[in-house]
Order: structure tokens, then sequence, then C-alpha cells
């Protein structure tokens, strides 16, 4: 399967994820609100998810898949299934211990990573009790990223790219069922369990019917395992750095009104619709492929596979980060302003939302300099630019929120993705092995174009369907909120054509020419 192909089954199904992720919050934001119960659920669910995606996700699979995929094509098959079987049985004896101290220890931890919900013991009796349910998500969700990994190497991506429409069908469930539990934070919670079980069970299932046995056997730290450790240490920081950031950003929320931790979560649920397509997409289908490319020492293909990548996120995250920055306030206001969301909660949310959006082009950027480094087994370089851009990151977010109070955790953010961007950019100056091809300097003016044409056409209908969007009946809004998206979908789709950004023409001689 070629980078367009990859790209886009993975982009496809994880944008289905994300409308059902969109389902989800809604519901949740009807349901739950944003008050104390529910900053405690996001708490319960970021934990795991914060440490499921530096270790297993993220330190993990950019230490694992580059290793698979080198010893399939010089070992064979079957001796790289027995080191993914290996790897598996590793990571589940470490993280069973890990979790169950976990259990035990986590009225100390709520304490260290929401310190502000020691003042509150609502929250802080709620945070400790769900995350003691959502915790061992951990260990059910890194056992599937190491499958998702395998069946990524031998080119079958759908799988694992399908197991996050599981993770919102459960919570879904949860929510419908929230009145049988003592609150729908509890009914979340156990949702997110029931989740991690079941996305397991579908990439095992996946995994053998592409030709993968598991073989559970008693785990041998061997060379390769070592390997896979030495390459994880610096990656848990350089994988990861966009998790710790959003990790510093819960604390310093935790000090901030009841309801804070909650914006933070609606925000980016937003923010990271762009982001989760297009950079999931672009790392989960360039990993394996530029690893192979380096594997074979084709050197060529390795530049061309960075920069088209390179290319489709600025074509994507561009508009769609300035979308967000425009018109953040509809989108809240139609999306979660109903039930326990107020339009207070709407307001500071949507304010969030635009600070996040400023990092947004950088952070998918990121993601590809970062998937060329890990592809080369380098975690070195990446852990540098994430500790700076870590350190940034914390300071910012503690200044700018004396001004702006919570969206000042936000901008922190989105200001540190672009001098981690800068630093990339340094960086590959003085890498001769990896460089922007003409095809790329080419189009990348005019990818702003196209863009700055959008923007102009999103901000007239913003006003135009401004009646429409605030106040009216719930089916006059959401109408009114998908014209206006569809209005900047097709002025853009437009503007690259005319512009020569992307032409139709174009795209069907790239996909021609991957299929040969």
């Amino acid at each position: 399967m070629k980078l367009a192909k990859a790209m886009a089954t993975v982009a496809g199904l994880t944008g289905l994820s994300r409308i059902a992720g969109f389902a989800r919050d809604i519901l949740t934001a009807g349901i739950l609100g944003a008050g104390p119960i529910a900053d405690a659920f996001f708490v319960a669910l970021k934990l795991p998810n914060l440490f499921r995606r530096i270790t297993a996700e993220g330190a993990f699979s950019v230490a694992f898949v580059p290793l698979y995929s080198e010893m399939m094509e010089k070992d064979g098959v079957e001796n790289a299934d027995k080191f993914a079987s290996n790897s598996f049985m590793v990571m589940l004896s470490i993280l069973s211990v890990f979790v169950l101290v976990g259990l035990i220890a986590m009225p100390w931890i709520i304490m260290a990573i929401a310190p502000g919900f020691g003042d509150d013991s609502v929250r802080y009796n709620a945070a400790v009790e769900l995350t003691r349910i959502t915790f061992p998500y951990l260990l059910l969700m890194s056992l599937t990223a190491l499958l998702g990994g395998v069946l990524n190497a031998r080119d079958r991506f759908a799988p694992f790219a399908f197991s996050p429409v599981l993770f919102n069908v459960c919570l879904i469930a949860a929510l419908l069922l929230s009145g049988h539990f003592e609150s729908a934070g509890h009914a979340l919670a156990y949702g997110v369990f029931a989740a991690g079980v079941l996305q397991l069970v579908w990439l095992y299932v996946a995994a053998r019917r592409a030709g993968f046995y598991l073989r559970f056997c008693r785990p041998k730290y061997t060379a390769n395992i070592h390997k896979i450790f030495k390459l994880m240490g610096p990656g848990v920081v350089g994988a990861g750095v966009m998790h710790i950031n959003l990790f510093a950003d819960m604390i310093i929320a935790s000090f901030l009104t009841a309801g804070s931790i909650s914006y933070l979560y609606y925000a980016d649920r937003l923010n990271q619709l762009p982001l989760g397509v297009v950079g999931i997409a672009v790392g989960t289908a360039l990993l394996p492929m530029f690893s192979r490319a380096l594997a074979k020492g084709n050197i060529k293909e390795g530049q061309r596979l960075f920069n088209r990548a390179l290319e489709m996120c600025l074509l994507l995250a561009l508009p769609a980060a300035l979308a967000l920055a425009i018109i953040p306030n509809q989108l809240i206001s139609v999306l979660f302003q109903r039930g326990e969301f107020s339009a207070e909660d709407a307001a500071l949310t949507a304010l969030v939302l635009q600070s996040y959006a400023i990092g947004l082009p950088a952070y998918i950027c990121i993601k590809v300099f970062a998937t060329a480094h890990w592809a080369r087994q380098d975690t070195t370089t990446p852990v540098k630019v994430s500790v700076i851009g870590t350190i940034a990151n914390i300071a910012l977010s503690i200044i700018l929120v004396q001004f702006i109070g919570v969206a000042g955790i936000a901008l922190g953010t989105g200001l540190t993705g672009w001098l981690q961007f800068a630093l990339y950019v340094i960086i590959l100056r003085r890498d001769k092995r990896i460089v922007f091809d003409e095809h790329f300097k080419n189009k990348v003016p005019k990818i702003i174009g196209s863009t700055v044409v959008m923007c102009a056409v999103v901000y007239g209908a913003s006003v135009v369907l401004a009646p429409y969007i605030y106040g009216g009946a719930l089916v006059v809004e959401v109408i009114a909120l998908i014209a206006l998206v569809l209005s900047g979908v097709i002025s853009y789709a437009m503007a690259v054509h005319f512009t020569g950004a992307l032409k139709i023409s174009d795209l069907k001689r790239q996909l021609k020419k991957e299929q040969l």
C-alpha cells in the first residue's frame, strides 16, 4: 500500500472516529456539563491516555515499528513475529505491575497531577474513584497499540485506525445508560474500561486474520528488547511532547475555577479533529514506509515520502487551523451549548479553541519531522526539541494565564508548537539526507494563497449566517453551521485547484504512479 492510499485509509477511518467522538462530546456536554464531576472525569480520562500515548503509542511505537519493519525485510516474517510476541509479553508483565501500583497510589497521584483539587473534596474524591476505574485502560490500549504496530508494518492500516470508533461507541452507550450509575462521570469511566477490552479483542482478531499468531510465552530480555528500551528512553519525551504539555496544562488548570479543565477538554476535542485526522494519518502511514525505504538504502524514496507528507500536512492543516480561529464561537455554540453547558461555558471554550488553533499547523508538521528521525531510529533529536518545547510551554502557560485565564494555557501550547517547528527546520538544514524539494517549495505559496481566499469567504459567510446560528431552533443552527463549513470547504477546494496547489489531474497522476 503506497503513501497516498495509506494516508487516505487512516484519515478516513480516523475521520469516522472523530464524527463518533463529536456525537459523544455533544452528549457529554449536555449530560455531564462542565462542573466538578466533569473535571474529575476528564482527569480520569487523561491520566491513562497520557501514559498510553507516551509509553505505548508514542515511544514504544516509534521504537518498535522501525525495528519490526527492518526485521521483516532482513530476517523474515517468522523471526519478526517472534520478536513481536516477546515484546507483547514483556509489555504485559511490566505494565500489569505499573497499573497495580497506580491503583494503590491513586490518591497521591491525583494530588500530583491536579494539586488544585486538594481544596475541593468533591473534585478530589471523584477524581480518585473514577481514575481507579479508567487506569487499567493504559494496559489494555498499550497491548492494542503493539498489535496495531504489527498490522501497520504489514500495510494493514484499517483495523487499528478503526479502533477509536469502538472507543467512542462504548462511551456513547455509557452516557445513554448513565441513569443506572451513580453519576454520568461513573458511567463514562466504566465505558472507558469496556472500550479498552473491546479494542484489544478487535486488534487481536484482526492480527490473526492478517497472519500474525501471538505466541504466549515467558518474556525474555533479548538484545532487541534492550534496543527498544534504549530507543524508548528519549522517546518517552520526544514522542509524547504534545501530551506532556497537556499534562502540564491540566496541573495549571486545576488551580483555576471549576470548569477550566472541562473548557480545555472540549476545545481540544475540536482542535484534535484535524490534528488527529491529518497528523495520525501521516505518522501512521509514513513511519513503516520510511523505515523500509531506509532499510533498503533508498534515500531518494525517503526524501519523496517526506516532502509529499509535509506537503499534504500543510494543504490540510493550514485552512483547518484558520477556520477554527475564525469561527470558534459558532462551532462551540452549536455543538455544545445546551443542557448543563451554558452560554458562558461556550464563550470561554471558544476562546480556548482559538488559542489552540494558532499552533495546529505546527504540531501537524512536527509529526512529519519527528517521524523522519524515528524512521532512522534517531530518538535523540526529537527529545532535544521536545525538552525545549515542554519547558517553553510550561513557562508561557504560567505567564499567560495571569492575563487571559484558562485561554493562556492553550495559547502557550500553540506558541510552543511554532517554536518546535522552527527548531526542526534549523536542524533539517544541517541534514543533507532530507531536504525540501522544488515541488514542495513551489506548492507552499499556492497553499497559503488558497487559504487566504478561504478565510475571506468563511468570514463573510459567518456574518451572513449569524442570525441563524445564534438563538434559533437547533435544526436551523445545525443547518447554518453546516452551510458555513461547506462555504469554507468549497471555496478552498476551488482555490487550490485554480492556484495549482492541488489539481485533480495531478492527484490522479500521483496515485497512478504509486500503484505502479
